[in-house]
């Protein structure tokens, strides 16, 4: 403890500041191992990360706090609502367009929560008179925020491993700070017990199966991650069920019941929806060359897929709509500077029962190259005569 701070002083001032920086939840808990930590180790070892090597490394500092902030003594944890109004049926369900998550609806969160941090870092160091900063932590960090935030009391974790709120919901960003303070613990004002009951909504929505039981998360199959994190190509058997989801998907909260009764839009808005990230044509992203994508998804969370993943995910979504409209951007798209994009076009072509498309796939597969690229020829080929 620093001489001379009252720890419920200096709690009371956070959680104030906090609230004054837009924050809509917060809590304050001591810093030491993490909470369920064991749940997440078996979860590694389970391989339900996939290809986030990532999260494999840096495991001890993951496990206490400690660790990596040897001088910590209290963590500040804050919610942020992202809550956004349901797009209309009509645009969801509409094929030739592409959905994106809802926390992609704007420019990076990071961008735009790490300066509130800072300052509400800069609000403790000037009533305790330290002099360094304290560490931010906004899902880069290793940090497992899911678990110190329900350790903080503000939620709890729900059957799709996402963090409740009872008062807000799921759709909260999670950050915080760490500080070499003794604060007094304290749960978010907006706390209160919540489970999931009986309810498996979430389970029974995702159309890959990437939640096979309650509380567990099998990355490799859940279509966020297929569409963000994966960066090769996207196993065919889970193709056909992503639909129109092009960079994340909310489909798991969507349905939650908490997020129907109880979710609603943040106290200040820190971020600013950006219209046009909401249900964008897919044909018009499929004709973007690397500069268009840069301009188009500058500040965007978008840009962690690439340009060529985000095109993969959007042949694998013209290919589950299957219209003839499609055929002339995607026979484009077959010559491709970039053969994960061609690989997936070929795909959504062998997907469209139309001469034109057949006569697309046979014209590339006399110049195409690349040995995967050919194979996925063949095969949308070899498809269309069954």
């Amino acid at each position: 403890m620093i001489a001379g701070v009252n720890p419920a002083s200096l709690t009371d001032l956070a959680v104030a500041a906090a609230h004054d920086l837009g924050f809509d939840l917060v809590g304050v808990t001591a810093a030491g191992p993490a909470p369920d930590f064991g749940r997440f180790d078996d979860w590694l070892s389970g391989g339900h990360h996939g290809e986030m090597a990532y999260l494999a490394k840096r495991v001890a500092e993951r496990a206490d706090v400690r660790v990596w902030v040897p001088e910590a003594r209290s963590l500040v944890l804050v919610g942020v609502s992202y809550f956004r109004e349901i797009l209309p049926a009509a645009l969801r369900r509409d094929p030739a367009r592409g959905q994106i998550a809802a926390y992609a609806w704007s420019d990076d969160y990071h961008e735009a929560l790490k300066p509130l941090l800072f300052r509400l870092d800069a609000a403790i160091r000037a009533v305790s008179g330290r002099t360094t900063r304290g560490r931010v932590f906004i899902d880069t960090a290793p940090v497992l925020e899911r678990s110190w935030a329900q350790a903080a009391g503000l939620g709890f974790v729900g059957k799709n491993t996402c963090l409740i709120s009872p008062a807000r919901g799921s759709w909260l960003f999670l950050a915080g700070l760490v500080v070499p303070e003794e604060m007094a613990e304290r749960t978010s004002p907006s706390a209160q017990p919540g489970t999931c009951g009986r309810c498996t909504r979430c389970l029974d929505v995702c159309p890959t199966g990437a939640l096979p039981k309650p509380y567990l998360l099998d990355a490799r199959r859940c279509i966020s991650y297929l569409t963000i994190e994966a960066k090769g190509a996207i196993p065919r058997e889970l193709r056909p069920l992503m639909g129109n989801w092009i960079f994340g998907c909310d489909l798991c909260q969507d349905v939650c019941p908490w997020n129907r009764r109880f979710a609603r839009p943040a106290q200040r808005a820190v971020l600013q929806v950006r219209p046009e990230m909401s249900a964008p044509l897919l044909l018009d992203l499929l004709a973007l060359d690397e500069d268009a994508f840069r301009r188009r998804f500058r500040n965007s969370p978008v840009r962690r897929a690439k340009r060529r993943g985000l095109l993969r995910n959007v042949c694998v979504a013209l290919g589950n709509w299957g219209d003839p409209a499609a055929i002339g951007s995607l026979a484009t798209a077959l010559a491709d500077g970039e053969p994960l994009i061609r690989q997936h076009a070929a795909w959504a072509l062998g997907r469209i029962d139309n001469a034109k498309a057949s006569q697309a796939l046979s014209q590339r597969l006399i110049v195409e190259t690349d040995s995967t690229v050919r194979e996925e020829l063949i095969d949308a080929l070899e498809s269309r005569k069954t």
